[in-house]
Formats: structure tokens, sequence, C-alpha cells
């Protein structure tokens, strides 16, 4: 880390990495809603406050996050809670392989803290940057300042949870759905990607109307699998 604040002290490190804070100010004011949601469902799952935002700073993944304590406080065991969050995060296989040419050159200090750092944000804002666009510094002001704002909302939902009484019941899950949709319908650019979405919305929707048991995983997993059947599809016939 010593090394990484010696490189900053160079102008064009810093000033990319000040244009990656601001260009996620957006997305992080968009998950405020969503940090305090998960803070305090770490109270009401009977973790410690200091356990909370210890949760949020090892997982970093709201998703995998809130459906890890509604498992916790539902009493699963800890081999479904970790298969579930497996499945839950497994997009970030996707992210890595989709920006593995320009993470793989760099040393490996900054594979390991972009890795950590790498999230539905982050790669929404510079997943389309190619190889000559990508700037670590960049990428480095968007996800650390992201990381350090969902422990502060984090933190800001534990002593919520505190002071008001069921606060989940305020509509703060909202905030999910929301963020989602601003990063995920610029990205519908194409027939596969098309597939993919409404795939997983419409399952998401009948699945859990029925109250299908792990609904989120069985939508995401098939959502996948319906866009790159799509798209091999699509590419033979080209």
């Amino acid at each position: 880390m010593s090394e990484l604040i010696s490189e900053n002290k160079h102008p064009t490190g810093w000033s990319s990495f000040l244009r990656g804070c601001i260009a996620i100010l957006p997305l992080s004011l968009a998950v405020l809603p969503w940090g305090i949601l998960a803070g305090s469902m770490a109270i009401e799952s009977g973790m410690t406050p200091a356990e909370g935002v210890g949760m949020s700073a090892i997982i970093f993944a709201g998703a995998t996050q809130l459906a890890a304590m509604g498992m916790i406080k539902a009493g699963a065991g800890v081999m479904a809670i970790m298969v579930s969050a497996f499945f839950i995060s497994s997009q970030h296989l996707l992210y890595s392989l989709t920006l593995r040419d320009r993470i793989a050159p760099l040393p490996l200090r900054w594979r390991l803290i972009l890795g950590f750092l790498l999230t539905d944000e982050l790669f929404a804002l510079i997943g389309k940057h190619s190889a000559a666009e990508f700037d670590r510094w960049y990428a480095l002001g968007v996800g650390l300042f992201f990381y350090i704002f969902w422990l502060l909302s984090t933190l800001a939902g534990v002593l919520a949870a505190t002071q008001i009484e069921n606060l989940g019941s305020y509509g703060l899950d909202f905030s999910i759905a929301a963020t989602f949709i601003v990063i995920v319908v610029p990205l519908i650019k194409n027939i596969p990607t098309i597939v993919c979405v409404f795939t997983a919305l419409i399952l998401s929707i009948v699945l859990g109307y029925y109250h299908v048991p792990s609904s989120l995983i069985i939508s995401g997993v098939t959502a996948m699998f319906a866009g790159l059947i799509t798209s091999l599809v699509m590419g033979d016939k080209e």
C-alpha cells in the first residue's frame, strides 16, 4: 500500500483518481439507502455493530450481504449460505473475464486491489473502456470511493437500527432495484443482453410470486445461460 501512496504523488495518477471519485458519486448516493438497509438488517439478524460493519468491509457485495443476513435470520446453515453467496456473486466472474486484458498486465498489488474492489458499479464505469482507454488510477478512485461510501452507509444503518425499530419497513429496499436499473439499462445494446435481462425479469417476478425457494439464484443463472445461448446461436448464423 505504501507503494501505491508513493505512486499516487504523480499528478496524472492523482487527477485520474479524483475523476474516478467524482464519476462514482451519483451511484454512491443511489446505494445509500441500500447500505443503510444492510446495516439495519445486520442488527436485526443478531449481529453486533462491529460484525455488521465488518461484514460490509470483508464481503463488499450488497446483494450477497442482504441474502446472507436474511438466511442467517431464518436460521440457514453455513453451507447453504455459502452456496447462495457463490451464485448471487457469480456475475463477478464474468466481469473479471471481461476486464482480464486490461487488468492482467498490471503488477500483482494492483490486480489484488482492483479485484477486491470490483463491483457492479465499478464495472458499469470501466467495463466499456478499451485496453488503451483503461486507467488504473481512475478505476482505483471509482472502487475505493465506493468502498468507503459503502462502509459509511452501512455504519449509518447500524446506528439507525439502534434508534429506529423495523427500519426495513421504510421501503429502503427499492434502492436495490433502482440502482440496478441505472446500471443495466445503458448496457442493453444487443439482442443477447435483451434476452438475458428480460429472462431474469420475468423469472424473478413469476418465481417470487409463487414463493419458489432460491428464486433469485434460479433467475440469475437461467438468464445468464439464456443470454449465452442466444449469443452462440446468433454467432453461428453470422
